[in-house]
């Protein structure tokens, strides 16, 4: 196969999940998956590697890609099957997070050999956790819903009614998370049907010639890349906040040991796991440490195994980034993996400071909340903060950064589906960090409540603030605040009609010292 041909082929498969995700979005229920766009849509090959994604949730595709081999060599595929799991001990991530998986065979015609897998991970505001929007302030996996483990949700095409029926008696919107189930069966219904026609163009010699050689272009293409890195070690530490629970300045720590034969990331010496819900399985702390030197490759890389070949991982067991069951995980996908994010790019910093910008907001800002009674209803949303400054420019302000990458809710859409009413929606001027290059603004959101419900927040960066680089500051803390008075970052709260939530999220830090 030629370059071109290769360069094909890539873009074909690609396609293929853009337009899972856009199946996926325009049937969905929820303004979680329709509106903020908290999904993401791969390919994998017949063991599971990582064949193709499309551009969405970097957290849910580097876990995905991480953990896929373990879930599809444990069970036993036929045409038309349909696979759902949410167990972060067995693939997932967090529970609210649930994956379909579906395999692909060749055309009837041609046999039952199997070619590879679809999959699509959609995040659902209501998975039955034990508060409004099942993010909670938990203790054990169980108080955060319904566990999935790998399960056959399709049968040789035959829905299991079953299953489906205990998953939706679990929740208390049993409309809204049936039509996103619906929706999830329907884009991976499309990668099946788009892949097979792939196939059956190409003939399957010709396909698995072209994932070997799309695999073996992504890892030149990586150890180019990662090659501009120095050999040596490099060493980094930051913390999280707290866990929710009373445990505070919990330590992530990352060794790189950089040579001719890649990468070893070694997280030994971070905290042990906690009894809050900052906790996440290998996968999650995989998904950040891919993330930030797939930065570093080409934009032409192709993301597959391949390009993660060089990039080996270390967590002890039982730590906060390698839990163990019955670990509370909640916050773990999405707030210790953005720290992740910031201990990678910390010990790069030393390595290759011309690449490597200052910490971001370093936090998803996550709010959920809801209500039980006459009229149930649950909202999940992440809030952008700013970016990290670097040795180029100035950091953006007001946006997600790094292992989030969905959209904020439209105050329409919110106000339309939820009690709810957005007060002030606005830049937080200032609270971006000083330097040659200053660090992105946040943001500020404020809601008021038309009902009495209950909110959760599980937020970072409150007490430590996101770092500068090469003498720039530091960006401004978050701060949560109810009527006025000062939240905890993390805790669940009972509000009334006419109550207003104030969040002010963190600023990126600053870049070199002022002139």
């Amino acid at each position: 196969m030629n370059v071109i041909e290769l360069g094909l082929f890539a873009s074909r498969i690609e396609a293929v999940c853009e337009e899972m995700g856009a199946v996926l979005r325009r049937s969905a229920f929820s303004p979680n998956i329709r509106d903020r766009l908290d999904y993401s849509c791969a390919i994998f090959d017949a063991e599971g590697q990582l064949c193709a994604q499309a551009a969405h949730i970097p957290v849910h595709l580097g876990s995905m890609a991480y953990a896929m081999r373990d879930i599809v060599g444990s069970l036993d595929w036929q045409r038309g099957d349909m696979v759902v799991v949410n167990d972060p001990f067995l693939g997932g991530t967090h529970l609210p997070d649930v994956t379909l998986i579906a395999p692909v065979f060749v055309p009837p015609a041609q046999g039952e050999q199997l070619l590879g897998f679809v999959a699509n991970r959609a995040h659902h505001a209501d998975i039955g956790g034990s508060s409004p929007g099942s993010m909670p302030i938990s203790r054990t996996l169980a108080e955060e819903g319904i566990i999935i483990p790998p399960s056959y949700l399709l049968r040789a095409g035959k829905l299991n009614q079953a299953l489906l029926d205990t998953i939706l008696a679990s929740t208390n919107n049993r409309d809204e998370l049936q039509g996103d189930f619906a929706a999830q069966i329907s884009a991976n219904y499309s990668g099946v049907q788009r892949l097979a026609e792939l196939v059956a163009g190409l003939g399957v010699p010709q396909w698995q010639q072209a994932l070997n050689e799309l695999n073996d272009y992504a890892e030149r293409l990586s150890r180019a890349a990662l090659r501009g890195i120095p050999s040596g070690e490099y060493r980094f530490g930051d913390c999280l906040d707290d866990d929710g629970l009373g445990n505070t300045d919990l330590a992530i720590v990352a060794r790189l040991q950089v040579d001719e034969e890649g990468i070893r990331v070694d997280f030994s010496g971070t905290a042990a796991q906690t009894s809050g819900n900052v906790n996440c399985p290998l996968s999650v702390a995989a998904a950040g440490v891919y993330y930030v030197f797939r930065c570093l490759m080409p934009p032409q890389t192709p993301a597959c195994a391949g390009a993660f070949r060089p990039i080996s991982i270390r967590a002890p067991l039982g730590c906060l980034l390698n839990a163990e069951r019955p670990a509370a995980v909640a916050a773990g996908n999405v707030e210790t993996s953005s720290r992740v994010v910031d201990v990678i790019c910390g010990a790069l910093a030393q390595a290759i400071p011309a690449l490597i910008p200052a910490a971001s907001h370093g936090s998803m800002n996550n709010l959920a909340m809801g209500a039980r009674g006459e009229r149930n209803w649950d909202y999940y949303e992440t809030i952008g903060g700013g970016m990290g400054a670097g040795p180029l420019g100035g950091g953006l302000d007001a946006l997600q950064t790094h292992m989030t990458n969905t959209l904020n809710t439209p105050i329409e859409v919110l106000e339309r589906n939820y009690p709810l009413r957005l007060r002030r929606y606005a830049i937080r001027r200032g609270s971006g960090g000083v330097g040659k290059r200053n660090g992105g603004d946040g943001l500020l959101r404020e809601f008021e409540f038309l009902a009495p419900s209950e909110l959760t927040l599980l937020t970072e960066r409150r007490r430590h603030a996101p770092w500068g680089l090469a003498g720039g500051g530091d960006g401004a803390c978050g701060e949560n605040h109810l009527n006025g008075e000062l939240l905890p970052g993390k805790c669940s709260v009972k509000v009334e009609a006419g109550d207003r939530l104030s969040i002010a999220t963190p600023g990126g830090g600053g870049w070199g010292k002022q002139d």
